[in-house]
């Protein structure tokens, strides 16, 4: 017979993401944030048209606290140990989550994901995740689109002062007080009939955007 959760799991798992939130809730009030490339967004928010937002995996930390109450969309969370405290911290700042990763409930993953899409909902992606390589994006982010029919929209985050931590995905953690920037690019739209050329060369344009938002935001936040 399987076991539950033991007590120090459950212990971990209902302090720490409360821990992790209003750690995230601090500095982001600290933070001087500006958003830019707005206008390639704001048509589809107006319109209540569903996208697909995507976002390298190291960039990602402070996005649910600066968006909380602000956007509600679903983001893959993966079915591991680190995958369910990252759920759980989504979820506080009003996140929706879909469990699944490219290496486990990936394709139950995308359907729903699909189906999100299909009914309005915003999804979140980082398409370099869970795993890596970093800065490599997978194609499944372009097959999500061109079966859901929804624009990917690529961003970016940066800050300075910043902490960039040794780990596989560079992840990004701005100091107290840093200026901070968030950055978005024209859409990226794939045609449903789409083949196998024209969406690795729409998976191509995806990384070669996010790579260059990447260093964008960089470049602003410490001008």
């Amino acid at each position: 017979m399987s076991r539950g959760p033991g007590i120090g799991d459950r212990v971990f798992f209902s302090l720490a993401p409360l821990l992790s939130r209003g750690v995230l809730r601090c500095l982001h009030r600290t933070l001087r944030i500006r958003e830019v490339g707005g206008e390639w967004v704001e048509p589809f928010r107006r319109e209540r048209r569903a996208v697909i937002y995507a976002l390298w995996h190291g960039r990602m930390l402070m996005i649910p606290a600066i968006y909380e109450g602000r956007v509600t969309p679903w983001v893959m969370t993966s079915l591991s140990r680190d995958g369910e405290l990252v759920d759980r911290v989504v979820r506080g700042f009003g996140f929706r989550t879909v469990r699944g990763s490219t290496t486990q409930g990936g394709t139950r993953a995308l359907r729903e994901q699909i189906r999100l899409l299909r009914r309005g909902e915003d999804v979140a992606v980082l398409p370099d995740g869970p795993k890596g390589p970093r800065h490599v994006a997978q194609p499944g982010v372009i097959l999500l689109a061109k079966l859901s029919r929804a624009p990917v929209i690529p961003m970016s985050f940066g800050a300075f002062p910043r902490w960039l931590l040794s780990s596989w995905d560079e992840f990004l953690m701005p100091l107290p007080f840093a200026r901070a920037v968030v950055v978005f690019s024209e859409p990226i739209l794939v045609p449903p009939d789409a083949e196998r050329d024209t969406l690795e060369a729409k998976r191509k344009l995806l990384e070669e955007r996010l790579t260059s938002l990447m260093w964008q935001a960089d470049r602003l936040a410490q001008a």
